[in-house]
């Protein structure tokens, strides 16, 4: 089993980033960078998540071999801890290979290439990507040159602390400058960054995602933030399908300016190529490629506006059809809720739906979640599952926090994830160790990368599930799962006092804390930013239980989901006779659909049959006729019928004759009927093989 476990969990990792990237990417319609750049930061982060447990089991098996090989325990000794410097004795604790054991040299190689590739990624690529995607320019070289310019003062921030780190080695006269001292000055430098945002994101995570799945029981609470939410969507929806009018407006007016002999109709082809289907087509019926309008002394806007009105389109196309999806998916979360709610009081306990679901069920999970399943759990026992997870969750939130408070202090040891791993030690369970360590680092990613989907900066930052989520968003996402995730896993380890650098033991560390370097070389930053910083998680989590985030947007103008606010409440109202009005109108396109079935049904067949009989019905003696004389195919159809089919043939005959041959003539009675023979010849696309195909 050396190196399976490894293999198989960067293969479950790949296809989880995949899975995920799927809900809120569109892989048809946006660029393959785009795709390929953050599908790599996302699965290098998820990957460096689900790989630290091994990293921390096999470190564990080490020291036990390394400290069972070159000591030998004292008469009295008493293991207390993970960092004894004796080591246990082999036949009372023996040192066995874990299952999932690395061989060595493996993984200071794999976290090598890992974290220096997610940094490449998060400092440089990321940004301008995220920069040349939002570009509005039309050709590569005018987005190359507009991210360079936006990405100079995004770089030349993390270049000035760099240089204040470096400043503060060259003038310090204990310590010399070498390559490794200036690799922990770079590695230092991004942990900080990274560790600042990850405090943040961290106390909001640790209150909020308990705080939802307990309020997820209560369904009314939902119905209400329901409301509320569609009141503020409409907003949003009005406003976005304003601004693409607006814009297309624009693109109306420089698309009738420049026409088809204008150096600049490249690019307005470009940008008409970005609009909806319906807007190209109107302006499309607009054109007139035929007149010279260089005669004319039009003004004509110039290249650099045409960019701007690019991106412009870009932007109002993308949220327009965004937020058109949303009000779709948040319709029919209310029309969920408000069934639940209805369904609360059966008799029947069975779940019935106000509206069917336009896709087809799986007959094996409709045979299983049946109406009566389905009344038990969404009406009894699915807000039982979310108090009880919402309960497990606060547990291991407390834990979080204390450990947090009191994971710098190694004698007595206080911080509980250090004492869980420690208990685990003694007894070398390696499969409990990784076991804790991954619901440890696992719940602590929740609570972050939940936040960052979470979070929405306006309309800029926005991770939109069900393929909505722009190019823009999902670079800036990218790069911040990669500056997060590895302060993330230096402050996990801390928690678990495998950091030599914040226990202060002389230990073997992991292969992940070897490839930081030593943290000594910025006293100031190991032994007091990393150690008293996390601690204002407290102040994070109190001001977020108690809304004080969300109480001073309300103040500042940003409509926030309040109970006891006066603004809500109409916000409510409003949404509640918005969702009303919506599902009217849903009940009247089923009822007007189900009487057109009806109907069909009712109707449909005996029309179909006389239909057939009138079209079947042939006359014996035209029969007769037919059998005597093949050639003449008009005689066997009823009047009715050469008659309609001599309309057809002079409708075809109106046409321009496509070929014309002098020498050949015809004799056809249908031609003769008609009254259009041709002296000189025939058309050769009326011959009687070919009438009808084209029709």
């Amino acid at each position: 089993m050396s190196g399976a476990a490894l293999g198989l969990e960067i293969v479950f990792v790949f296809f989880l980033a995949l899975f995920l990237l799927h809900r809120y990417g569109d892989f048809k319609k946006q660029h393959r960078l785009v795709i390929v750049g953050t599908l790599l930061a996302w699965y290098l982060c998820f990957l460096i998540v689900f790989i630290l447990p091994l990293d921390v089991s096999t470190t564990i098996y080490n020291r036990c071999k390394h400290a069972a090989a070159n000591s030998s325990p004292p008469e009295n000794s008493n293991i207390t801890g993970l960092y004894a410097t004796a080591a246990p004795v082999p036949s009372q604790h023996p040192c066995f290979k874990p299952w999932s054991y690395i061989p060595d040299g493996i993984m200071p190689i794999f976290w090598r290439v890992v974290y220096w590739t997610s940094q490449f990624l998060t400092w440089i690529l990321l940004p301008f990507m995220q920069s040349y995607a939002r570009s509005g320019g039309f050709s590569i070289t005018g987005k190359i040159k507009t991210a360079l310019i936006e990405n100079a003062i995004y770089y030349g921030t993390y270049l000035l602390i760099f240089g204040a780190f470096l400043i503060y080695v060259a003038v310090n006269p204990h310590l010399h400058l070498e390559w490794n001292q200036l690799q922990t000055i770079g590695i230092a430098a991004a942990n900080t960054w990274g560790l600042f945002l990850l405090v943040l994101l961290l106390g909001y995570g640790l209150v909020e995602i308990p705080r939802s799945y307990w309020n997820g029981a209560k369904r009314g609470y939902l119905l209400m933030k329901t409301y509320f939410k569609a009141a503020k969507l409409m907003t949003e929806k009005a406003d976005a399908e304003e601004t693409l009018e607006d814009v297309m407006e624009e693109v109306r007016k420089v698309n009738d300016s420049i026409k088809y002999n204008h150096p600049l109709r490249k690019c307005v082809d470009t940008i008409l190529k970005k609009c909806p289907t319906e807007y190209q087509e109107k302006m499309g019926r607009n054109m007139d490629d035929y007149e010279d309008f260089d005669e004319k002394h039009n003004t004509y806007p110039s290249e650099k506006s045409l960019v701007k009105l690019h991106k412009q389109v870009i932007y109002s196309v993308q949220r327009h059809r965004r937020t058109q999806v949303q009000w779709q998916i948040l319709l029919e979360q209310a029309f969920y809720l408000e069934d639940v709610a209805k369904n609360e009081t059966s008799a029947t306990r069975q779940f019935v739906h106000t509206f069917q679901s336009p896709e087809p069920e799986n007959k094996f999970i409709q045979y299983f979640y049946n109406p009566t399943v389905e009344w038990y759990w969404e009406c009894l026992l699915r807000p039982w599952f979310y108090r009880i997870l919402a309960v497990v969750l606060s547990i291991f939130s407390v834990i979080v926090v204390w450990s947090e408070c009191t994971f710098f202090s190694t004698t007595p040891v206080l911080s509980l994830f250090a004492v869980f791993i420690q208990l685990a030690e003694k007894t070398y369970n390696y499969i409990y160790i990784e076991i804790a360590c991954f619901l440890s680092i696992f719940f602590l990613s929740i609570c972050v990368y939940s936040t960052v989907f979470r979070i929405r900066v306006f309309n800029y930052y926005y991770l939109a599930s069900h393929h909505q989520t722009d190019a823009y968003s999902l670079l800036f996402s990218g790069m911040l799962f990669c500056r997060l995730t590895p302060p993330l896993c230096l402050n996990f380890l801390g928690l678990t006092h495998m950091d030599s650098s914040i226990s202060h033991q002389n230990t073997q560390p992991t292969a992940y804390t070897s490839i930081m370097g030593s943290m000594k070389v910025l006293s100031f930053i190991a032994d007091g930013f990393y150690i008293y910083y996390p601690m204002l998680v407290v102040i994070l989590c109190i001001a977020t239980y108690f809304s004080l985030g969300t109480r001073c947007l309300n103040l500042l103008g940003f409509q926030q989901f309040m109970g006891d606010n006066d603004m809500t409440s109409d916000l409510v109202d409003e949404g509640k006779e918005l969702i009303r009005r919506e599902k009217r109108k849903r009940q009247r396109q089923e009822e007007g659909e189900n009487r057109r079935r009806e109907w069909k049904e009712r109707y449909g067949h005996s029309r179909e049959d006389s239909t057939r009989n009138r079209n079947v019905h042939v006359d014996p003696k035209e029969s007769n006729l037919s059998d005597l004389s093949t050639n003449r195919s008009a005689s066997k159809y009823t009047r009715a019928s050469n008659r309609t089919e001599r309309d057809r043939i002079e409708l075809l005959q109106d046409v321009e004759p496509l070929d014309f041959n002098a020498e050949t003539f015809t004799d056809d009675p249908l031609e003769s009927e008609s009254g259009r023979y041709q002296p000189g010849g025939r058309y050769l696309s009326m011959s009687q093989s070919r009438i009808f195909d084209d029709v």
